[in-house]
């Protein structure tokens, strides 16, 4: 089993996106870090050379933690500008639409109501172990009445699966390899390879047509019970971005 002390350094940046100090951001500040990571991205003496990766488009957007008006439109800007586009791999271009899609800033959330579903997260994986313990809820929003942003998710998980212990939440896109990859290593327990084809089949399923995958790290300093733990959440989300699933993990508790 992985150690507490390891988990919580493997849960690193997700955590870290999880405190309201991340989401405390203003574009005076934002804009010019993200054109300076960018800038270094397209450096001939990045590790990619003058191409820019998916992981660093990762890194550059994590500037803004929140995003405000002013940065909504000064990445919209981006999201069209073909000279801006050029030299960016499609996997760094998806992650920065993706992004600006998430991040409207939007003031209030959509009316998204989240049920616990039906059956047993061992039953919906197709396979028993360390991720047994997930907790699943999926639920819609009424047709016109906006769709699943930033604030939405943030604010749905919040009164779904939170707690007034809580730190905030961000959610980011991310793919499946990264899925993957999240479930491997950054859960309580080693969850076996059944288990974790099938949480990512069952996550998936929502998203698979709309590619619309988001995560977030959560920290609670008691929820459940009186110490510390963390983890994370999947929100899979459908092509209408009205319907959509999450799935919690706990990396850690004290």
């Amino acid at each position: 089993m992985k150690s507490s002390s390891s988990l919580k350094s493997l849960l690193g940046g997700l955590v870290l996106l999880a405190a309201p100090a991340a989401l405390a951001q203003d574009s005076a500040t934002s804009i010019p870090a993200f054109e300076s990571k960018m800038a270094a991205a397209r450096a001939t003496t990045s590790p990619s050379g003058a191409t820019v990766t998916r992981q660093e488009m990762v890194d550059a957007l994590a500037a803004f933690g929140g995003v405000d008006t002013t940065e909504r439109a000064y990445l919209a800007t981006k999201v069209s500008d073909a000279t801006f586009l050029t030299g960016l791999t499609g996997p760094a271009k998806k992650q920065l639409t993706d992004f600006h899609e998430l991040n409207d800033a939007a003031e209030f959330g959509a009316p998204l109501g989240m049920n616990a579903v039906a059956g047993t997260p061992a039953e919906l994986f197709g396979a028993s172990g360390a991720l047994s313990g997930a907790r699943i809820k999926e639920g819609y929003i009424p047709n016109g009445m906006g769709v699943a942003n930033q604030v939405t998710l943030s604010e749905t998980y919040g009164m779904a699966f939170g707690s007034s212990y809580d730190y905030g939440y961000f959610f980011e896109p991310i793919t499946p390899r990264e899925l993957i990859a999240q479930l491997q290593n950054n859960t309580e327990g080693t969850p076996n390879a059944d288990e974790v084809d099938g949480a990512v089949a069952y996550i998936t399923q929502i998203s698979r047509n709309s590619n619309r995958l988001y995560v977030s790290g959560w920290r609670s300093m008691g929820r459940g019970g009186p110490g510390e733990s963390a983890g994370f959440v999947v929100a899979a989300v459908s092509t209408d971005r009205r319907f959509v699933r999450m799935v919690e993990f706990l990396s850690w508790a004290e």
